[in-house]
C-alpha cells in the first residue's frame, strides 16, 4: 500500500480530488464519473489510474465495466499520516496555551 505521500500528491489535482470525493459517496464507473465532471472519459480513466497507483482507489469488474471505489486501506493510511500532524499541532497548541505569561517571549 502506498497511500502517502503519493496519496497527497495524487489529491493535489482538483479533478482527482473531485473524483476521490465522489467515490467516497458511492462506487462508480468511469462513465458515471465523467458525466458529473467537466472532463472526458479518457481523462477520468487517467485520473483513476493515478489514484489507483497511489493506493487510494480499487476497482472490480462488473460486466463490461469496472466499478471504482475508495480503497479503505489506502484512505486509512492517508488519514493516519495526516493525524500525525494533527496530533502534533494540538500538542503544540496545548503547550503554548498552558505557558505562563512570563514564559512567553
Amino acid at each position: 500500500m502506498v497511500a502517502y505521500p503519493s496519496g497527497l500528491t495524487a489529491l493535489g489535482d482538483p479533478t482527482r480530488r473531485a473524483i476521490f470525493e465522489r467515490l467516497a459517496d458511492q462506487p462508480s464507473a468511469v462513465g458515471e464519473l465523467a458525466r458529473e465532471l467537466p472532463v472526458s472519459r479518457p481523462a477520468v480513466s487517467q485520473h483513476l489510474k493515478v489514484l489507483k497507483d497511489a493506493g487510494l482507489v480499487i476497482d472490480r469488474p462488473a460486466g463490461a465495466r469496472r466499478i471504482y471505489q475508495l480503497d479503505p486501506d489506502g484512505a486509512s493510511a492517508l488519514r493516519a499520516y495526516l493525524d500525525l500532524f494533527w496530533s502534533r499541532a494540538l500538542a503544540a497548541y496545548k503547550t503554548a496555551v498552558e505557558q505562563r505569561p512570563e514564559e512567553v517571549t
